[in-house]
């Protein structure tokens, strides 16, 4: 794996700006990000684009064992092990899934003996800024890196975040993986590895991460719930890219909204309730803006050289999937 410092000048980076947290050094800061095991059933909903077996990183958010993921780690999930800083697993228990942010939530079975990482104020990191990305495993599994913007994000998998926050160097393992600031705070959770176009430098490899401020306002509804108490979006149940502002639908999920619609992969969406769109971002908003999970979405779409006119009932992508939250 890729260091922009060894673990030592790692340590002073971190010590040089710990008013609040001076009581911590940097190996006792990163105790908190822990190793995540996943394993899924076969016939999940997930499985076949997923897959059956996930790993990735968390982090300790509380006293009793509470740990943010990124959500695609454990949904689905029928057995969940945690490793921590003695490198010995524990159980722990799938509590929450956020669709809109990514985020998710469990909790281990017994404590691991770690302080938990303090939230910071991700609203604050701009492009330009240095930031610590760490995963499980101490100073070594440490690299520094750079935001290099600050914008909008739009995956293929019918997902916006208004604000995400982008890194480079990407970190290999990014799934979970902590966005740490030179105070030991929490400032985002890794999601995936993209490209970002820079004007004069070009295409430069890079990390998404999830910004933490966006826990806040849903944690205390994942916990009770397992998830937001905000109405579901509407969801269709496909996977689409853009090109030069085109929607292209690339595959249709089986058994879903989409599917039962007619809607077919390589299908050009056009409009959306009559409005054309430009863009995924655009795509998305507009499927938004036209209720709750249930809602009748008219699309216009070209197929081959022919325009239709299909009309889908979207679906609760919560109902879809299976997720077993235990309440705490």
């Amino acid at each position: 794996m890729r260091r922009s410092y060894l673990p030592g000048i790692f340590a002073v980076f971190i010590a040089l700006s710990l008013p609040a947290y001076a009581d911590q050094s940097a190996e006792e800061i990163l105790k908190a990000v822990v190793k995540i095991r996943a394993v899924v059933p076969k016939d999940a909903r997930t499985a076949s684009t997923l897959g059956t077996e996930r790993e990735g990183h968390g982090v300790v958010i509380d006293s009793d064992g509470l740990i943010v993921t990124i959500g695609y780690l454990i949904a689905e999930a029928e057995s969940i092990e945690v490793t921590g800083p003695e490198n010995k697993p524990v159980g722990a228990t799938f509590v929450g899934y956020d669709y809109n942010t990514g985020f998710g939530l469990l909790r281990t079975d017994r404590s691991l003996g770690v302080k938990p990482i303090q939230p910071g104020r991700s609203s604050t990191l701009k492009a330009g800024d240095d930031i610590l990305v760490a995963g499980h495993g101490g100073t070594e599994s440490v690299i520094t890196a750079r935001v290099i913007s600050r914008k909008e994000f739009a995956g293929y998998w019918e997902y916006l975040l208004d604000d995400a926050i982008f890194t480079s160097p990407p970190y290999i393992n990014f799934g979970g993986a902590a966005l740490i600031n030179p105070g030991g705070q929490l400032l985002g959770i890794g999601s995936l590895f993209t490209q970002v176009f820079i004007p004069g430098l070009g295409s430069i490899p890079c990390n998404v991460f999830v910004p933490i401020d966006l826990l806040a306002p849903i944690l205390s509804d994942m916990k009770s719930t397992g998830r937001s108490r905000k109405p579901p979006r509407p969801w269709l149940g496909i996977n689409s890219e853009e090109a030069h502002g085109r929607i292209f639908v690339t595959r249709v999920t089986p058994g879903g909204p989409a599917e039962k619609g007619g809607l077919q992969t390589g299908d050009m969406i056009l409009k959306v309730g009559g409005k054309a769109v430009n863009g995924l971002s655009d795509f998305y908003r507009k499927l938004w803006d036209l209720g709750n999970a249930g809602v009748e979405v008219p699309l216009s779409i070209l197929r081959g050289i022919e325009i239709r006119e299909i009309t889908i009932r979207s679906g609760d992508r919560y109902e879809f999937l299976v997720l077993r939250p235990r309440k705490i």
